[in-house]
């Protein structure tokens, strides 16, 4: 699946899910990001991408949709490559992102928290690219 396809249909995951979100689900999601927020950047990165990826299933199961939970956890393993090939200098990014995604949750705004994800998820992979021509 294309980088633009996964972006969109996580963009829609997460407004589906904003729209279904119970308090235990915006716990889960609040616990999760803290969690990763303590793991050491750099002794273990990827451990915490990992982390950070985590989140994807939490808004799949947020949805109460199985088949958009399978669909989210498609994310998982892709936003994780990407954070590990853009690297450390990324959790600042991705935990604010996280923390913006959590508010616009708290408030109920499925648009801007899609658009949240769209952004992130458009400029990790924007990173991404430029890492791996840095690489080359």
């Amino acid at each position: 699946m294309r980088d633009e396809a996964l972006i969109s249909m996580q963009g829609t995951i997460v407004r589906i899910a904003c729209q279904r979100m119970r308090s235990a689900y915006l716990k889960a999601l609040a616990d999760s990001v803290q969690q990763a927020a303590c793991l050491p950047v750099h002794l273990a990165w990827d451990r915490k991408a990992a982390a950070h990826a985590e989140l994807f299933n939490l808004l799949g199961d947020a949805t109460g949709d199985p088949v958009l939970a399978r669909l989210a956890g498609v994310a998982v393993g892709w936003t994780h490559t990407l954070a590990v090939s853009v690297g450390p200098v990324a959790d600042g990014i991705i935990l604010n992102s996280r923390r913006r995604l959590l508010d616009c949750l708290t408030d109920g705004d499925a648009d801007g928290a899609a658009h949240e994800m769209e952004r992130h998820l458009s400029g990790l992979c924007f990173m991404s690219r430029v890492a791996e021509r840095c690489a080359s």
